[in-house]
C-alpha cells in the first residue's frame, strides 16, 4: 500500500468485478443501438479502458475533458470544458463515462450540455457514486459501487495529477491535502 494512502477501499478484483458487471447490463440495455461512450479525462480513462473490454456489443469512443477540481480536493462547481467532442453525436444513444459522482455539478452540466446537442438518449455511467453527497440530483443509470465521503484515489482517481496509477482506490491521507 502507498504511504500516503490510509485505507484501500476497493481492491482490483472488486473494481474488475464492478466493470464487467455494468458491462454486462450495458450490452443488453444497447443490444442493437448505435452507442456512444463519452468518457470524461483523464480520471475516468482508466474505468473506460476496462468497461469497453466488458461490452460485447459494438461501442464508438469519444472523449471530453473538464475541470472543477484544479489543484484542490473539493470541486470548486465552476466546470469548464477544456476539449470538446470530435463530432456530431445526433444520430448515437450516448452513454457519459465517469469516474466518481460526488457533487454531481459536473455530471449535471455534462449531462445538460450533451442532451443540448440531441443525441437519442443520454445516459450517465459511473463507477463510483458518493451516496448522499450530491448538490443536485444526478440520474446516474450505472453504479459500480458506493464510496463513503471521503477523498478517493487510484485506478485513474488522482490528487494534483498523482496516484493515478494505483491498481486499488484508496483514502488519501488527509496531510497530502490540507
Amino acid at each position: 500500500m502507498h504511504p500516503d494512502i490510509t485505507e484501500i477501499l476497493f481492491d482490483a478484483d472488486q473494481i474488475a468485478l464492478a466493470t464487467r458487471q455494468m458491462g454486462q447490463q450495458i450490452s443488453a440495455d444497447y443490444a442493437g443501438k448505435k452507442l456512444l461512450l463519452v468518457t470524461v479525462l483523464k480520471g475516468a480513462f482508466v474505468f473506460m479502458a476496462d468497461l469497453i473490454r466488458n461490452i460485447e456489443s459494438p461501442v464508438e469512443v469519444d472523449f471530453m475533458a473538464v475541470t472543477s477540481y484544479g489543484a484542490e480536493a473539493k470541486s470548486s462547481g465552476v466546470v469548464r470544458i477544456i476539449k470538446d467532442l470530435e463530432a456530431s453525436i445526433d444520430d448515437y444513444h450516448v452513454l457519459l463515462v465517469e469516474d466518481i459522482l460526488d457533487s454531481g455539478l459536473t455530471l449535471n452540466y455534462l449531462r445538460k450540455n450533451l442532451k443540448s446537442r440531441k443525441p437519442l438518449s443520454v445516459e450517465i455511467a459511473t463507477l463510483l457514486l458518493k451516496e448522499g453527497k450530491q448538490e443536485v440530483p444526478v440520474d446516474c443509470k450505472y453504479v459500480g459501487l458506493i464510496c463513503p465521503d471521503a477523498f478517493v484515489v487510484g485506478y485513474g482517481l488522482d490528487y494534483a495529477e498523482n496516484y493515478r496509477n494505483l491498481p486499488y482506490i484508496g483514502i488519501l491521507d488527509p496531510k497530502v491535502y490540507s
